[in-house]
């Protein structure tokens, strides 16, 4: 028999206190998200790692069901973004100032206001809300559920599932239907946009402007920001860099630039840029980034990559695609510009971007999911389970 089914609203409003900032740990919260697991009758698997920091992060895959190739396997990620500045629902006439907490959960309006409600604890919610109205024993397939870590910051903890998890190893073997759960109000995504970059440094010397003691940095980056603006310009203008299934259908090349200088009368002895864009599938970003890292290394500028991740296609006509929007009861799937652990799981055939909420909603100072997208959320996630598990 299944444990009493959860509701999504109660587990989003656990999910929500934990203060998992992706510059914190988010040990405590996958702790969390492993106990519901075992009780649902997961095999659980962790995966830790330290950051660049030394920060400890942690990976939790749980699966349930036979061996069997096919089933269902889910995403999401247990990091959110700051929450400086948040006033959450402090617009309405019902909340006050003192109501401006982002990790105490707060229903207004239909809505559950708190950071990560709509990316991506929601999502989450609906899958283990989902589970739990599955028994065990009906199931003749496996269902995997993997909860990442750093998605929001480079997804590392993506790349250290592909790199050194078993559960990860059999779900490419097994190739079921996955779906990673960022906000889409349940649209079906069958593509989406990476994103890439890199910083530059150039390093002068601190003088008193006066003197010929100094050296100015912003002498070497003048001409690399020209050299970044020519790139742009060339991006937005040259059809064989675009790509027309993406609105914007153009890499939205994006860079800018800082000295940090505190006084006219100091010669800057650092100064800083940066570029990011979001390569697309079959479109070949090389020729750009072998001119602007040409250009950077002829000036003498320190170079360092972010750590990025590739674009996502499957194709809109394939059999995983419209299985999905039968599930959903959307007539066809579609592209979005921003980018999700999905690029990272390159090796899994059947990838589709479905979840609650709007990604409008994501990463702002009131952020909220309604609780009609919680409900519909789980409704869809326990249709997916049934019609490939049971």
């Amino acid at each position: 028999m299944a444990v009493s089914a959860w509701t999504a609203e109660e587990l989003l409003e656990s999910l929500i206190r934990f203060p998992s900032v992706s510059d914190t740990s988010n040990a405590e919260v996958s702790q969390w998200v492993a106990g519901r697991l075992n009780e649902l009758g997961f095999q659980l698997e962790q995966v830790e790692y330290d950051d660049e920091a030394g920060v400890r992060k942690v990976n939790v895959l749980g699966r349930r069901g036979p061996a069997t190739a096919g089933g269902l396997a889910y995403f999401a990620h247990t990091d959110v973004v700051p929450a400086d500045g948040w006033r959450g629902p402090l617009d309405d006439d019902a909340a006050t100032a003192a109501d401006a907490q982002p990790f105490v959960p707060q229903r207004h309006q239909q809505r559950l206001y708190g950071r990560g409600s709509c990316d991506m604890k929601g999502s989450l919610a609906c899958m283990l809300a989902a589970a739990s109205r599955v028994a065990v024993e009906d199931q003749t397939g496996p269902l995997t559920i993997v909860c990442t870590a750093d998605e929001e910051v480079g997804f590392e903890g993506a790349r250290t599932v592909v790199q050194r998890s078993q559960m990860y190893r059999q779900l490419v073997a097994e190739q079921p239907i996955s779906i990673i759960g960022e906000p889409t109000q349940l649209r079906v995504v069958h593509a989406h946009k990476g994103i890439a970059g890199y910083s530059f440094t150039s390093h002068g010397r601190a003088a008193h402007s006066s003197s010929r003691e100094g050296l100015n940095a912003n002498l070497a980056m003048v001409p690399m920001l020209v050299e970044l603006k020519r790139l742009y310009e060339r991006s937005e203008s040259d059809e064989s860099l675009q790509h027309t299934a993406f609105d914007p259908p153009t890499l939205t090349w994006n860079f800018g630039v800082s000295d940090q200088a505190t006084a006219v009368n100091i010669t800057p002895a650092i100064s800083r840029a940066w570029v990011c864009y979001r390569p697309m599938p079959g479109i070949d970003c090389q020729p750009l980034e072998a001119e602007m890292l040409s250009c950077a290394e002829s000036l003498g500028l320190t170079v360092k990559p972010f750590a990025g991740g590739p674009p996502l296609w499957v194709d809109p006509d394939s059999d995983c695609i419209r299985q999905v929007c039968r599930w959903a009861g959307r007539q066809r799937a579609e592209t979005v510009c921003y980018g999700t652990d999905g690029g990272q799981f390159g090796e899994l055939q059947q990838l589709v971007v479905i979840g609650p909420g709007d990604i409008a909603q994501a990463h702002t100072d009131d952020e909220w999911i309604s609780l009609s997208q919680l409900q519909a959320g789980s409704d869809v996630y326990e249709t997916a389970i049934r019609d490939r598990c049971c």
